[in-house]
């Protein structure tokens, strides 16, 4: 089994927050281009750490960004920004300027674009498609944000299109509003109507709910082609080519978000590739250890390394109990030093690869 392959070219790297997803995505896209693949490291995480990781600038929310590295293949970045996605969106598949300017400037659209729960994981979807639809990559690797939003935007493509078939759309798209911007449904009924109407524009605002009407009715034409999308992303996701690296953190503590985030994965139809246990500290056997401090509450250095050690031995094991020898589980040691560079990247990649490796050779032998 191999962390980078022919045979999966979408690497999709989960896991929670603050295990190091993103510098482990960042070392497999250096990897990959070391074997010479052109590769993208693209991420949807609103922190951008694979900004930092890889050391590109804010140009990379509008345009993939070639990282300097020295290799066959070439490696490039991508940042997700989901205000200019979807106007990038609006203007490619609007059937004439006119539909993507009305669509540009509604208000309601200028909200919905910023801030509605969710945009952020539906423009992730959409910028997947435009990657694989151009093919310009034979690897993909999507570093994605932790748990909770990236099954958010797992679920995104079954969400999107149980949206579109349901009967939401249909309602929105009925003509509420007459020519002069009234409500037709109130002006039938005279005086009580039309207190009616002032009290919706009292409790809501008749202009909301105007470009509410507007939007979906000038947006209607592009119902299909979102729905196209977001069912080829998720026959995408759920393509054998495709791998999920699960990242965890050490530690007794992180074995049920770890086994959570597995069991979801398996259970939606995902292909789980291998589970990297992170920044696991070195366990010591060794005699004639440094005495101890005898007070609790200020251990040494050597207590609390010792300590620690320990403590992430216990998870280790008690997680592969759990897993099964089938699930390949693999140790990645703390570093000294958190990578900075494609160089050291380029190191951990290389040190998670011989340790798969290893696991393998283990399980094939017994």
């Amino acid at each position: 089994m191999e962390l980078i392959s022919d045979r999966h070219p979408l690497v999709v790297v989960v896991g929670s927050g603050g295990v190091g997803k993103t510098t482990l995505a960042a070392s497999m896209g250096v990897l990959s281009a070391r074997a010479g693949r052109d590769t993208l490291v693209m991420t949807f995480d609103p922190s951008l750490r694979l900004k930092d990781a890889l050391g590109v600038g804010e140009e990379a929310k509008l345009h993939e960004v070639p990282v300097p590295l020295d290799a066959p293949g070439r490696l490039h970045a991508s940042l997700l920004d989901a205000r200019q996605t979807f106007d990038r969106l609006i203007e490619r598949y609007a059937q004439e300027p006119e539909a993507s300017r009305r669509i540009l400037e509604n208000r309601f659209y200028q909200q919905l674009s910023g801030t509605l729960s969710g945009i952020l994981e539906y423009m992730a979807v959409e910028r997947l498609f435009e990657v694989e639809a151009e093919g310009r990559y034979s690897q993909v690797i999507l570093d994605t944000p932790p748990t909770r939003q990236a099954l958010d935007f797992l679920e995104a493509p079954s969400r999107i299109i149980g949206f579109l078939e349901s009967g939401a759309i249909r309602v929105a798209l009925k003509p509420w509003f007459d020519e002069e911007g009234r409500l037709k449904a109130a002006s039938r009924f005279g005086p009580l109507g039309r207190q009616a109407e002032r009290f919706l524009d009292d409790v809501v605002g008749l202009d909301l709910l105007r470009d509410m009407a507007e939007f979906f009715q000038a947006f209607a034409p592009l119902y299909e082609g979102f729905r196209e999308r977001a069912q080829a992303v998720e026959q995408l996701l759920r393509s054998p080519k495709t791998r999920f690296v699960l990242v965890s953190g050490p530690g007794e503590e992180r074995i049920p978000d770890t086994l959570f985030f597995a069991r979801r994965l398996e259970q939606a139809g995902f292909h789980l590739g291998p589970i990297l246990v992170n920044r696991v500290h070195p366990h010591y056997l060794a005699e004639n250890v440094p005495s101890g401090s005898g007070d609790p509450c200020r251990p040494t250095g050597w207590e609390l390394l010792s300590w620690l050690g320990e403590r992430d031995r216990k998870g280790l094991v008690e997680l592969t109990k759990l897993l099964g020898r089938e699930q390949p589980l693999i140790e990645i040691p703390l570093l000294p030093e958190e990578p900075t560079d494609l160089a050291s990247l380029e190191s951990l990649g290389k040190t998670v690869q011989e340790r798969l490796a290893g696991w393998e050779r283990y399980v094939s032998r017994t």
